[in-house]
């Protein structure tokens, strides 16, 4: 059955990904500040700026089936040089924009069946890394919004966290520009390899699917096994 599907900065990497799952059965809108690299022809894009913009004031159906909340930010620093404007930077574009986008979106969510959404953290909630102190705090925030969300709304919809380790996408740049560091990051999983954006995605689409509907308030690591494993 086809859906309304609303991905929130999803117009690259993993969002982008996403869409292209999706898009042939469902009916795909993504609410970005660029088309980037979307199918403008099968996914609809509106203007958004999460940071500036009201979301309830955009074109979208009466009801959203799945909603995908996708910005995010890699700014790994020692805690010592991060100043505060840091850490509420890091508040507003991951935890508050997901907030007020939700917000702004429940009458359309209650309007579905049952309306599935994705969130995304990061492995350094659950394992602690160094120089991820103002990202881990944003992400660990999500993941407590998502449960207590998950509870207060069941069974109307259903809301699960996807956290993966290093993923190679357009935010991952940096840390991945030469083959000296790609390997280095690769070895670090006991997969032997970064993650890559479709990995992330076909779970997205799957929790916004059907054959998840008894999955919600979760947690889940799609890291190459770090955060569980150690075959060092």
């Amino acid at each position: 059955m086809s859906k309304n599907i609303l991905l929130i900065g999803g117009s690259t990497g993993i969002g982008y990904q996403i869409s292209e799952l999706l898009k042939a059965n469902h009916n795909v809108i993504v609410a970005s500040r660029n088309t980037g690299q979307l199918d403008t022809d099968k996914v609809k894009h509106l203007d958004f700026d999460v940071l500036k913009d009201d979301i309830s004031e955009l074109d979208l159906p009466d009801q959203i089936d799945g909603l995908v909340y996708c910005p995010g930010s890699i700014d790994l620093k020692p805690f010592k040089m991060i100043k505060p404007e840091s850490f509420e930077k890091e508040m507003q574009l991951n935890f508050f924009g997901l907030m007020r986008s939700v917000q702004g979106l429940l009458d359309k969510l209650k309007n579905s069946k049952q309306a599935s959404l994705v969130f995304f953290s990061t492995v350094a909630v659950k394992v602690g890394m160094p120089f991820h102190t103002n990202i881990a705090a944003a992400k660990g925030a999500i993941e407590g919004f998502a449960k207590s969300l998950a509870a207060e709304y069941a069974p109307n919809f259903r809301v699960n966290v996807i956290a993966p380790s290093l993923t190679d996408t357009p935010l991952a740049e940096k840390l991945l520009s030469s083959e000296d560091k790609r390997q280095k990051m690769d070895q670090r999983h006991p997969l032997k390899r970064v993650g890559q954006a479709k990995d992330i995605a076909n779970l997205a689409a799957f929790l916004l699917s059907d054959e998840s509907g008894w999955i919600t308030g979760q947690i889940l690591g799609v890291d190459g096994g770090l955060s569980t494993i150690n075959n060092n």
